[in-house]
């Protein structure tokens, strides 16, 4: 993994897929498998057949409609920008342009042009896969979220790294990643746009699944915006807390129903550390960076109620 091409190539996004020189720059010729062609950025036009996927592809929903447009117009002008591969040892493995490739296939062409890369290792065609499609290729949030997960599992790259990676803010990356942890109901509405963004972060600051999944309904059902949930969401908040601060002024010396409701409503193990003359203090634990920011979140909108 530590390699020289690893190092010129990663952590630059799309320069390092697509050299400097435009296509009408570079001369486009046929492929024959000849040694120059595994130079990185070497452009030529090569069989689709001998094409398979890329076993790292990141997008799973692919628009209909928007694959006939891009049929029809590849039929009346052409691909213009050429997919990106690797060599493979019955041909080549695509990189990055599936939808270019779909579309090229759709229109009965036999070849494409395609930018034919080295890339030394699957961790590392993973990560360019990743990393460009996140840049470039219009993905679901759901999609996006699972692409960050996995640069993080797959190819152990902190939220910081990440976000360097594909030019966003750390918050960013940590948002996407949190949907992930929606049941699988509400990623599905994300995937389908039945929600936007903004609902789906207002709703992962709901306590458990069965109330999320409420409010979902609610929100598909009634056509919620997204300013109404993050104010559905608040009032929860500030009640939820009324109700712990109740608890408490009924049975001070039970501190076990006051952690056990602030648990629920934080999602995390909270204790409290009573003291004399009234005095104490709440331990809330996190046990991520993106658990913190979660947790920051949940006070700020209580908060504002205040």
């Amino acid at each position: 993994m530590a390699t020289q091409s690893k190092k010129s190539v990663l952590g630059r996004g799309l320069g390092a897929l697509i050299p400097r020189s435009s296509p009408k720059e570079m001369s486009v010729r046929r492929d024959h498998g000849a040694s120059g062609a595994t130079e990185k950025g070497a452009l030529a036009n090569i069989d689709i057949a001998k094409i398979r996927p890329n076993p790292f592809q990141p997008r799973t929903d692919f628009d209909k409609e928007a694959l006939e447009e891009l049929t029809q117009s590849i039929v009346e002008k052409g691909v213009i920008q050429p997919i990106t591969v690797r060599r493979a040892d019955t041909g080549y493995e695509m990189i990055t342009g599936e939808r270019r490739l779909r579309a090229a296939q759709a229109a009965r062409l036999k070849q494409i042009p395609a930018y034919i890369i080295v890339v030394d290792s699957d961790e590392e065609m993973l990560e360019m896969a990743l990393i460009e499609n996140i840049q470039r290729e219009h993905l679901n949030p759901v999609e996006v979220a699972t692409g960050y997960q996995r640069l993080m599992q797959e190819c152990h790259l902190s939220t910081e790294e990440i976000a360097k990676r594909v030019g966003k803010e750390r918050s960013t990356v940590t948002n996407f990643v949190r949907l992930l942890k929606l049941p699988a109901k509400i990623q599905e509405g994300l995937r389908k746009d039945l929600i936007q963004m903004g609902h789906a972060r207002a709703l992962i600051n709901l306590p458990n699944e069965r109330t999320q999944l409420r409010l979902y309904d609610k929100i598909v059902d009634g056509g919620f915006s997204v300013r109404k949930v993050e104010d559905l969401v608040k009032v929860f908040a500030k009640r939820a807390v009324k109700q712990a601060k109740k608890a408490q002024a009924e049975s001070p010396s039970s501190t076990s129903s006051v952690e056990e409701k602030l648990r629920q409503y934080l999602g995390t193990k909270v204790a409290l550390r009573p003291k004399e003359n009234g005095r104490g203090e709440i331990i809330i634990e996190y046990y991520s960076l993106e658990d913190l920011d979660r947790l920051i979140e949940l006070f700020a909108a209580a908060e504002k109620n205040y």
